[in-house]
């Protein structure tokens, strides 16, 4: 089984250790959890607590408090003499968010109609905006994670502190998610979509905005779910 690799991965996050207002340990959390979600390090990939401190530079304690962090939310699963691995996401984990996220993300699309918070809504379009020119320069890894902000932000515009408590749990996953099923020339539709459920919130049109939501998660389902089942069939 493959351990960590002993060069540093590339990428704008690679280097966010000692750069944040975070604490030396919630930097390591998050460093570590960017780059599972990111696929840099890929599903059963072996991580190594002192390889990890000594790539990161710090000591061993933030990687372990790091680490047990990340298998309770289940990014890695410890087993006995095999150590951490990177935790496999499957059709199965797919479908189980799926369920969630489908009625999750109607529920806020349509409080966000409702509710027509002017905060809330030049987010969103400035959300929109930043998606759209990362589009066009096929900057695919900027548009799967601003898609993903652009849930959050739904959420946040409900104003509901109940449901932003249930979905936030839910926003690595998702990102994971996108990271692993997105493909360039799924970055305009995309985008499209987004903007029409934006207009719809701007508009008040609550019922336009469930229904929008429900259509776009359900296409984001099929979609996912075909492509994570040829992985798998693959890796057979």
């Amino acid at each position: 089984m493959p351990t960590v690799p002993t060069s540093r991965p590339t990428g704008p996050r690679t280097s966010a250790i000692g750069d944040t207002h975070l604490s030396l340990r919630d930097r390591v959390y998050v460093e570590l959890r960017e780059r599972i979600i990111e696929g840099r390090y890929p599903a059963g990939l072996r991580l190594v607590e002192r390889e990890l401190a000594e790539e990161l530079g710090v000591s061993r304690v933030p990687v372990r408090e790091a680490m047990q962090r990340l298998e309770a939310e289940r990014f890695l699963t410890v087993q006995a003499r095999r150590g951490a691995m990177v935790t496999d996401f499957g059709p199965d984990d797919a479908e189980h968010l799926f369920d969630v996220r489908e009625n999750l993300e109607e529920l806020a699309a349509g409080l966000a109609a409702r509710r027509r918070d002017p905060a809330g809504l030049r987010t969103l379009a400035q959300l929109l905006k930043r998606t759209r020119r990362a589009s066009d320069a096929g900057r695919l890894r900027d548009v799967v994670n601003l898609n993903a902000d652009f849930h959050q932000a739904v959420a946040e515009a409900s104003g509901n502190p109940v449901l932003i408590d249930l979905m936030a749990p839910l926003d690595s996953r998702l990102r994971r998610l996108f990271h692993l099923t997105s493909a360039p020339d799924d970055a305009g539709p995309m985008c499209g979509e987004h903007e029409r459920l934006y207009e719809a919130i701007g508009a008040g049109d609550e019922e336009a905005a469930r229904a929008l939501a429900r259509t776009h998660v359900a296409g984001t389902r099929a979609a996912a779910l075909g492509l994570l089942a040829a992985h798998a069939q693959a890796d057979r």
